[in-house]
Formats: C-alpha cells, sequence, structure tokens
C-alpha cells in the first residue's frame, strides 16, 4: 500500500509560530493501524474519548469535528497534515467562541513511531503564544486520561471510565480573563 503525506499551511496561520504547551507520549501494544484507527474512527473515539465522536476527512483541508455523545458539535477544526499511521495535526478548537478569540487557536498533533511490540503515541498541543499553565491544566488533566483510555481499549478491549471535570484553576483562570462558561 502506498502512503501519501499531505502537509500544508492554512494561509491565515502561521504554523511555524506554534510551540508545544503540552506533550504527552504513552507506548502502547497495538499496531500503528490500529492507533491510527482509533484516532481517525468515529464508533472506536466514542469508547475511550468519553463518548465523544471524531469525525475526521483525511485530507488537507478537510474537516476535523469532535461531536459530544448527544451529538452536538463540541471541537471543529481543520486537517493541516495528515500522513497515515504516522502523523496526524488538526486545529482544535473548542466550541466556545470567546475562548478562542481570547486565547488563539490550537494545533493538535499524535505522532505514531513504531516501538519494539507495540507504538509511542505522542500528542502535541501547541499554540501561538504564551498560555498560563492554570488554563493548560485542563489539558493536562484530560489528554493522559483520554491517552490511557485508548490505550486500555486497545490493549484489552475495555476503555477506561476516568471521570474529567475542567480542573477548578483552569475555570478560575478563564473567569479572570473574563471568558463566560459556555450555557
Amino acid at each position: 500500500m502506498t502512503m501519501k503525506i499531505y502537509r500544508r499551511a492554512r494561509a491565515d496561520m502561521n504554523i511555524e509560530t506554534f510551540k508545544p504547551a503540552i506533550v504527552y507520549a504513552i507506548y502502547i501494544a497495538a499496531t500503528p493501524e490500529k492507533v491510527w484507527q482509533a484516532l481517525t474512527n468515529a464508533e472506536l473515539s466514542r469508547k475511550y474519548f468519553s463518548g465523544n465522536a471524531v469525525e475526521v476527512d483525511l485530507r488537507v483541508g478537510g474537516a476535523y469535528i469532535v461531536r459530544t455523545p448527544d451529538g452536538a458539535l463540541h471541537i471543529s477544526g481543520e486537517v493541516i497534515a495528515c500522513d497515515p499511521l504516522k502523523r496526524l495535526t488538526v486545529t482544535f478548537n473548542v466550541n466556545w467562541p470567546q475562548l478562542v478569540e481570547k486565547l488563539g487557536p490550537t494545533l493538535v498533533t499524535w505522532e505514531i513511531e513504531p516501538a519494539g511490540d507495540g507504538v509511542k503515541l505522542t500528542l502535541l498541543q501547541s499554540h501561538d503564544r504564551p498560555i498560563s499553565d492554570d488554563i493548560l491544566s485542563g489539558g493536562r488533566a484530560g489528554w493522559p486520561a483520554i491517552l490511557s483510555s485508548l490505550k486500555s481499549l486497545l490493549e484489552t478491549g475495555k476503555a477506561m471510565v476516568i471521570p474529567m471535570p475542567p480542573p477548578a484553576r483552569m475555570l478560575a483562570a478563564l473567569k479572570e480573563l473574563g471568558i463566560p462558561m459556555p450555557t
């Protein structure tokens, strides 16, 4: 099977200005194909991502959407880079307009590398401006829980249920910036 590498920077974004604020790596006893499928398949993502469904058009410029269990839009974005079974980079905008307006766009990258009998999955959450540790505490708590659940699903067939309420310090920092909670 021939793999195609797709890369493109959005015209209104300078990807070079984005710096990783969160980096998380986990080793999974699975094939790159299984990990890729889990990251890009709605049915699989529902199992490990708290019932949220990832819908992705795997081409540069394609839509990246995460829907809540009731089908509502939770995250919207665009595929920035797609190298099947190796790397996926998307814009990752929570459906909370005031948050995006104040904090700017977020890039999320998943890198899949063979590692012994499995793979190393690395997640990078990047921003084009400094973001406070208090605000980043949400992702720093959420990403390990989500990826640990993905790991459990792929290795045992059963995802972990990990409650992930927003950290109080993140909510306080957002309130201090004048970003109201969505209703």
